[in-house]
């Protein structure tokens, strides 16, 4: 048996595997609906292609997420938004802890929003079966890559 020490960490549960049909669609994702999140080994952030705080970081993911075909340079919806994130294999676990805290945020918000909306209270306060509805709307896209060496520009 094998035994973790859990005193910090991100408890996530993984995706379900994709059907065929939805493999075969996701050979035709649009660069507009990939929010791309790169940390450098300085633990400073380039969100597509500028610098960003990590303060910034759940506002500017909610607005790409919850886009819905508004700008041109943000997802067609939240259904198609997809968070792609690389680490350099000299971020700090801090920093990277911060960042998937800073976007699971942004999803939080965003679905509590859309409870308060469609069913009038919380999220959390749902029944698994409205939440499934609300998951389905904003499903958690994060894309992460294996740690490579970004450049630090």
């Amino acid at each position: 048996t094998t035994t973790m020490d859990v005193d910090t960490g991100i408890a996530r549960k993984l995706p379900p595997m994709p059907e065929e049909e939805q493999q075969e669609d996701d050979s035709q994702i649009h660069a507009r609906n990939i929010y791309v999140v790169l940390v450098n080994s300085n633990n400073q952030l380039l969100v597509e292609g500028e610098y960003m705080a990590i303060s910034q970081l759940k506002n500017g993911a909610k607005a790409f997420i919850d886009n819905n075909g508004v700008y041109p340079n943000l997802s067609d919806n939240p259904e198609k938004a997809i968070i792609s994130l690389q680490n350099d294999r000299g971020t700090s676990y801090k920093t990277y802890i911060q960042v998937q805290n800073e976007l699971t945020a942004a999803y939080n918000e965003l679905r509590n929003k859309a409870a308060l909306a469609e069913f009038g209270t919380q999220f959390y306060s749902l029944s698994k079966d409205k939440q499934k509805i609300i998951k389905k709307k904003y499903p958690q896209k994060i894309s992460e890559a294996e740690p490579k060496n970004v450049a630090d520009n």
